[in-house]
């Protein structure tokens, strides 16, 4: 079996570019943003996904909205963002140790979610 990434980083055995450190969770840049200022939350302990432990789902929600928002007092990429989970891997998770994007958001950005094609219809007055 192989290690968790996310659990490798959080015990300082994997290197990241950590953005915040808190008490229960971490925000880490991903290898790969999608849009400048990407970052994911991660819960210091490990939990599959959401639906493994809501109370750690909840509280890793909270650091992330809350690191969001300290950000958007900084910086106006933050100003809209997704706050995006999955589980599952139809749902698009990949590493399965919960985690939050944070993905910074801009009209017609491009960046197509399954359910939304990032570009808008009519002109934004």
């Amino acid at each position: 079996m192989t290690p968790c990434p996310f659990c490798e980083i959080v015990a300082g055995h994997a290197p990241a570019n950590v953005w915040a450190d808190g008490i229960e969770s971490m925000a880490i840049e991903p290898l790969g943003p999608v849009t400048p200022g990407h970052f994911l939350v991660i819960p210091k302990t490990h939990v599959a996904d959401a639906y493994a432990d809501p109370s750690v789902m909840a509280s890793t929600m909270h650091d992330a909205a809350l690191w969001a928002r300290l950000m958007a007092d900084r910086d106006p990429r933050y100003e809209s963002v997704n706050l995006i989970t999955s589980v599952g891997r139809p749902a698009t998770q990949s590493v399965f140790h919960l985690h939050v994007h944070v993905v910074p958001r801009a009209v017609d950005d491009g960046l197509a979610l399954p359910w939304y094609s990032g570009r808008s219809k009519r002109a934004v007055a």
